[in-house]
């Protein structure tokens, strides 16, 4: 797994949208650069936070959906775009 990330959320069992809506938050408060890892359970959440990372522009470092299937949970690391937004 590539760096540790500096935040975790947690957003199991939580259904759209409010994952986004706490992924979108949590990101304004970190620092451009700065790693955020989301636990979700919601499959709609891997396009969602896709689609938040690509018009935001911050970058979709791993999206694990394979282990999804024997664990039960979607794992997702972004780094927030360095730009203010």
């Amino acid at each position: 797994m590539p760096e540790a990330p500096e935040e975790l959320l947690d957003a199991r069992d939580l259904k759209c949208p409010e994952p986004l809506m706490l992924v979108r938050n949590r990101m304004r408060e970190l620092e451009p650069g700065q790693c955020l890892r989301v636990l979700a359970t919601d499959p709609t959440t891997t396009r969602d936070l896709s689609n938040f990372c690509r018009f935001m522009g911050h970058e979709m470092v791993l999206s694990d959906t394979e282990s999804f299937t024997t664990t039960g949970q979607l794992v997702y690391l972004m780094r927030k775009d360095g730009a203010s937004r």
